[in-house]
């Protein structure tokens, strides 16, 4: 049986609009009132964060102070991860169809992401994706789960899966970010990395992956041509 093992926020879902959006509302909430600053454009913004640019650098670069980056950093901590703000995020373009050749092909489809319960849900609810991915086959955080950092919580998400889920022939795993190719590597799982996430090529190279591609249908249509 072949296996395949994807994150969601990146290979599926674009969280570009979220983040920016809340960049925005960060930047209103701690410039002070006379205060001249620079809102980085979308396009501006998202290539800092897809380089893996600290927040308190891209808060500095808008035109705030050390002290305002540190408040600033904060309120987005608080903020981008929370229900109201899940609205601006969209699917990748060609991610329906990679999850429709995935299934059609009869390959085992789990999802493993660092979203909470109700995260997932909202997502899936919106978009009907709950048909490619049974209960049994989603990984997330639960919601009451106390974070630590993404490349220590994703390893261990990654054992409990592969604890749980039947075994494999052959497993692959796509990801956007160093989390996954962390996870994967620890289990001995071959990894792809995809840029249509939140880092770009350098930062993806720097981590190792088995190979890196534009995205969950160009990944998708390696594997099956394997």
């Amino acid at each position: 049986m072949l296996r395949l093992i994807t994150d969601f926020d990146g290979p599926i879902m674009d969280v570009s609009e979220r983040y920016y959006r809340v960049y925005q509302l960060c930047l209103e909430k701690t410039r002070y009132p006379e205060q001249t600053i620079t809102e980085l454009s979308k396009a501006e913004f998202w290539q800092l964060k897809r380089s893996h640019t600290p927040e308190i650098q891209i808060a500095l670069k808008s035109g705030l102070d050390q002290q305002q980056g540190q408040e600033f950093s904060q309120i987005r901590k608080q903020t981008v991860h929370t229900l109201p703000y899940f609205q601006y995020d969209v699917l990748v373009p060609t991610a329906l169809n990679a999850l429709s050749k995935v299934q059609a092909a009869g390959v085992d489809l789990a999802v493993m992401t660092m979203r909470r319960v109700r995260e997932l849900d909202y997502a899936f609810n919106q978009y009907d994706l709950g048909k490619f991915f049974p209960e049994n086959r989603r990984y997330c955080l639960s919601n009451d789960y106390v974070k630590t950092r993404d490349v220590e919580d994703k390893p261990l998400l990654m054992a409990r899966a592969l604890a749980e889920l039947p075994p494999a022939a052959d497993t692959w795993m796509i990801g956007d970010t160093e989390a996954d190719i962390t996870a994967a590597k620890k289990h001995n799982i071959k990894i792809i990395g995809v840029e249509s996430g939140i880092r770009d090529r350098h930062q993806l190279e720097s981590y190792q992956p088995d190979l890196i591609l534009p995205d969950l249908k160009t990944a998708v249509d390696f594997i099956l041509n394997q």
